[in-house]
């Protein structure tokens, strides 16, 4: 294996080279290196400058994130870069491609910039709750100010060349034409014929904060979004700036270098950088060699989801037919997916150019005849087991051999649909969320028949449309919205026991959850959930399995789309307001059906529903319905609002410890005698054997 740093001299010029594929990621063995060729270079007399540069696509994307769980290791990052930065000679990083994270804090610890076209600059870290740990946090703020180095490493975005040369950022922008490593030398050797001399970042001054530096930063604070405000991460980052306006530079170093290590050990990094890894992982079963061509589709039901589908697709480059039997369907269809792709296009997502052609890829069809070219069939039509298998009966009949034929049932037996073709290898479900434009997650489920082929080529085509596919086994609600039902039930007895719903949504989004379940409910259409436990072969014999919801929607209260739910909404808005009539409605039906009234604790209100969310989880992997806990926790998080900070659920319980969630469960089911509460037999032998959710291997079994 060749080395990941190399050194070579060009007459007076020394190249430095990172190349540790696939995005140069600083290692300990790219430190371990680098540090050795900037001293090499800098105690050559025959070298005038030193040009930094990474090879492939990337300057260099940032720090290898498996290291952070192992603790710091000699040569730190920021150690190497004081050593850069203390060169006696000009130092130039050459950026191109992905300039992030510990290859942004290398950019502004050089002396000078130079750039290609495609490179973005940026500090991430925030999203995996950390902060710069390697001089970021100081250097910025005295590069662009302390206001947009804020802005910046809060947000966690990238800027591109343009602004970062608008910022100062960026000294030459390169012209390519001759290749990126020779433009460079040539800036590298005017440099050295004008004899330059080291410009380093640490000897300036914040620009922009003076002695009110107090009163700034208080603003700032004030000033900042909601969501950041949850972020440890983030007031951390502002104490880093406020130090580099207060301390001399090694003093706001050390200070940064403390503040990082908090972050690091924190738990919230920790369930940030799980998911990090758990969304590129979840892909089970994917497998490029056995998946088929897709670049014709054809998407079944313009209703809100097909639309969303549709979008999807033909913003992604793939050729999409859209179908609906009614024309005044289909017409509305059409204009869910213009409105997407114009917001798109107003949000700078895509460019005139990309809608232009999005829209040429899209067409529109009233008979089925026309999905006989069609690469991949997903249907999207009412929720009904009869209706979704009469349509497979008509698409085995057309479509071409070879096709995937793909379900977007979000309960129903994907085998049951798949039986009624002469191809069940080739029926998949993809379970797409709503707005299916928006959300990224989509559950692959696999049948009973399904072959590799078909999974792989599912896969192949949520990855390609941006979403995050993960594998799931068939049963009724395949994982999320089985998991839901277990985590809604609870919240459907508290209310029979007297808990108000709103008392529930707050408890419940003040713990993190981006919606309580009764507003989520209301969001969703509670018809829609009545009619998904109508289809239910196995319905459970408690008379109070979502009673409340179910009289709701008998009531005609389906949420906002008639202006009633759990709570009121005025025409046109998504404000709820709560509803004095639900209370009196809940209370007889508790009194019916023999709930008693009870006071319970906010403290119960979390347990119940979080820990019957996990309960179910370990029964899943227990059964094998998904490959791991971390697929479940990037269902939650993805597609259910579960908070990004908590990990996840399963995730979640490993950090609040498997022997306290069990007690928990157990204390429940003394309490209430319900068979819900039986504790899982995963969990049970997990807590026996000591081990988690997370030492858990793909097959579901402890390791």
């Amino acid at each position: 294996m060749s080395e990941p740093v190399s050194l070579q001299r060009h007459d007076n010029v020394a190249l430095i080279t990172i190349d540790n594929p696939p995005v140069n990621a600083i290692s300990h063995a790219v430190r371990s290196r680098l540090l050795h060729a900037i001293i090499e270079a800098d105690l050559d007399p025959t070298v005038r400058v030193i040009v930094l540069q990474g090879a492939g696509r990337n300057f260099i994307a940032g720090a290898d994130i498996r290291e952070m769980d192992r603790g710091p290791r000699d040569p730190l990052l920021n150690d190497v870069l004081l050593r850069l930065e203390a060169c006696g000679k000009p130092v130039v990083a050459v950026l191109h491609g992905a300039v992030l994270g510990g290859g942004f804090e290398a950019a502004l610890a050089s002396h000078y910039r130079c750039g290609a076209g495609d490179a973005q600059l940026g500090f991430p870290e925030v999203k995996l709750g950390l902060l710069p740990g390697s001089g970021g946090t100081q250097r910025l703020p005295r590069a662009v100010g302390a206001k947009m180095a804020l802005d910046m490493m809060t947000s966690g975005e990238p800027v591109d060349l343009v602004r970062a040369r608008a910022l100062g950022l960026v000294d030459r922008v390169l012209s390519t034409a001759k290749g990126l490593s020779d433009a460079a030398l040539d800036y590298a050797r005017e440099l050295a014929a004008s004899e330059a001399l080291p410009r380093r970042m640490r000897d300036r001054a914040v620009p922009d904060v003076d002695s009110a530096s107090a009163q700034f930063f208080a603003g700032y604070r004030r000033a900042l979004p909601r969501a950041l405000t949850k972020l440890d991460a983030v007031e951390r980052i502002i104490q880093c700036v406020e130090a580099s306006v207060s301390m001399p530079f090694e003093a706001a170093m050390a200070r940064s270098r403390v503040l990082f290590e908090e972050c690091r050990l924190s738990t919230q990094s920790a369930a940030l950088r799980h998911l990090f890894f758990a969304e590129r992982g979840s892909r089970a079963g994917d497998s490029a060699s056995v998946a088929r061509t897709v670049e014709r589709v054809a998407v079944l039901g313009a209703g809100t989801m097909g639309a969303g589908i549709a979008a999807s697709c033909v913003s992604r480059g793939l050729a999409v037919t859209l179908f609906d039997l009614e024309p005044a369907a289909l017409a509305a269809g059409l204009a869910r997916v213009e409105s997407v792709l114009d917001g798109a296009l107003k949000k700078g997502k895509l460019s005139q150019a990309a809608v232009t052609a999005a829209r040429e890829r899209l067409r529109c069809a009233i008979t089925l005849t026309d999905a006989a070219s069609a690469d991949l069939v997903i249907e999207a039509v009412f929720e009904s087991l009869s209706v979704k298998q009469d349509v497979f009966r008509g698409l085995d009949e057309i479509c071409k051999p070879g096709a995937v034929l793909a379900t977007n049932t979000s309960t129903l037996d994907v085998d049951a649909i798949a039986g009624v073709t002469r191809r069940p290898q080739d029926v998949v479900g993809l379970h797409f969320f709503s707005p299916a434009h928006v959300m990224r997650l989509v559950e692959v489920v696999r049948g009973r028949e399904t072959s590799e082929g078909a999974l792989a080529t599912a896969l192949a085509v949520t990855k390609r449309i941006g979403k995050i596919g993960v594998v799931v086994g068939n049963c009724f609600g395949f994982v999320g919205n089985r998991m839901l039902y277990a985590y809604g039930q609870q919240n459907q007895l508290m209310m029979l026991e007297g808990v108000a719903p709103e008392r529930i949504d707050r408890v419940l989004e003040e713990w993190g959850m981006a919606l309580g379940p009764n507003a989520v409910g209301d969001l969703a259409g509670l018809d829609v959930g009545y009619r998904a436990r109508r289809e239910r072969k196995d319905p459970l014999a408690d008379p109070r399995y979502y009673r409340v919801s179910d009289m709701l929607a008998q009531l005609g209260r389906h949420g906002q789309k008639t202006g009633r739910g759990f709570y009121l909404y005025e025409e046109g808005s998504r404000q709820r307001r709560p509803d004095p009539e639900v209370p009196a409605l809940i209370r007889a039906e508790a009194r019916r059906l023999g709930v008693a009234q009870r006071d319970i604790s906010d403290t119960e209100i979390v347990e119940r529903c979080i820990y019957a969310l996990v309960n179910e989880g370990a029964r899943i992997l227990g059964e094998g319905i998904a490959a791991s806990a971390s697929d479940l926790d990037v269902i939650w998080v993805n597609g259910y609002g579960f908070p990004r900070t908590r990990g996840g659920p399963m995730f979640h319980a490993d950090t609040v410890g498997l022997p306290r969630v069990l007690e928990a469960i157990r204390r429940y089911e003394r309490e209430h005698g319900s068979p819900a509460w039986a504790p899982a037999p995963l969990l049970m032998d997990l807590v026996e054997t000591g081990d988690s959710f997370g030492t858990m291997c793909a097959s579901g079994t402890a390791s």
